[in-house]
């Protein structure tokens, strides 16, 4: 068993930490770290970044080939960390010898260890995890010059220093697919550092709704499906994306999923506040978008290739998202890439 040792809320500092214990190689670029693993004691990747100097985000996606302890040591202050493992699972413990918590996946908890006591992540060898935490800093600076920390801090406060602050709340698909976007964005220098923080504080705000809808519902979010049966929900809301053109029934969805339809439309909910029917047309609308912006395609064309029959009824569906006819938007397309 390995101990490493994070002394700090900062990112360089962070990513510098770990690379101290594991090796590896950094990368740096616009204030965000990545340290890259492929060695005898890890393999994979850890990204940090952090947001308005009191805000770090750091995401795990590794491997560890030896059983390790990650100790977040005591600093002036105890900042509050809002973790979530989106595969696998992450055990965690207030000390090294303290009882241990396991955080599974698509899982939400806030922590905050009294002022004597370290927070520390259990990870096993030769198992993939996949976890992000957001760590608010509450020294004095802080708090002082950041609204936001000194409301959290009032929020998660302990009734004294030496107390802990551990929730460890229901599942939530919603945060994975924003992490998701995160990775996904591609853009450069300021547009992608805006685009960065304000989709990690997009994942914060998830998180802390997560919190307050289950202290106020005092049950599980999920209600009748379990994280399986959400799985699937992922699953079937993906196929739907990839192949928009197909002819979709609730009850041809529910014989390829196994889900009975009721379940189908709690889960679609549950994922994307919206019922099957509606997330199968708002698919077909922003999948004609993009074919309008990227390809030749005349609009008659794009209907059929989004699964639609109706022009008419593209047309309508169309406007309602988007504030203008399909054929106004491909000419200011068109005018946009003419003047380009």
């Amino acid at each position: 068993m390995k101990t490493l040792y994070i002394k700090s809320t900062t990112a360089r500092k962070m990513i510098n930490d770990l690379q101290e214990h594991l090796g590896g190689t950094t990368t740096a670029l616009n204030e965000e770290y990545v340290l890259t693993l492929d060695n005898d004691l890890a393999y994979g990747t850890i990204s940090a970044l952090t947001i308005k100097k009191s805000i770090t985000y750091i995401a795990f996606d590794i491997e560890f080939k030896k059983d390790f302890k990650l100790v977040n040591t005591i600093l002036k202050s105890s900042p509050i960390y809002f973790t979530y493992c989106s595969e696998g699972h992450v055990e965690h413990s207030f000390d090294l010898s303290g009882k241990t918590n396991t955080l599974d996946a698509y899982q939400t908890a806030i922590l905050r260890s009294g002022d004597t006591v370290n927070n520390v992540y259990h990870f096993e060898k030769d198992r993939v995890f996949n976890f992000s935490t957001i760590v608010v800093s509450t020294d004095d600076v802080s708090l002082a010059n950041n609204d936001l920390n000194s409301k959290l801090n009032e929020i998660f406060k302990t009734e004294s220093n030496t107390d802990h602050y551990v929730y460890f709340g229901s599942y939530n698909l919603k945060i994975s697919e924003k992490i998701k976007q995160l990775e996904a964005i591609s853009q450069q220098g300021v547009v992608r550092r805006l685009l960065v923080e304000s989709t990690v504080q997009t994942i914060l705000a998830l998180e802390i709704q997560q919190h307050t809808d289950d202290i106020e519902f005092a049950k599980n979010k999920f209600g009748s499906l379990n994280k399986d049966e959400m799985e699937i929900v992922k699953d079937v809301s993906q196929f739907i994306t990839n192949y928009p053109e197909k002819q979709y029934t609730l009850k041809y969805l529910s014989a390829k999923s196994g889900l009975t339809p009721s379940k189908l439309q709690e889960g679609f909910k549950l994922l994307h506040d919206r019922t099957v029917t509606d997330f199968i047309r708002n698919v077909r609308v922003e999948t004609a978008e993009n074919l309008i912006k990227t390809t030749d395609l005349n609009i008659s064309e794009i209907v059929y290739t989004v699964g639609l029959t109706s022009r008419s009824y593209f047309s309508k569906i169309f406007k309602e998202k988007y504030n203008c006819s399909p054929k106004q938007y491909q000419d200011n397309q068109n005018s946009l890439a003419a003047t380009a």
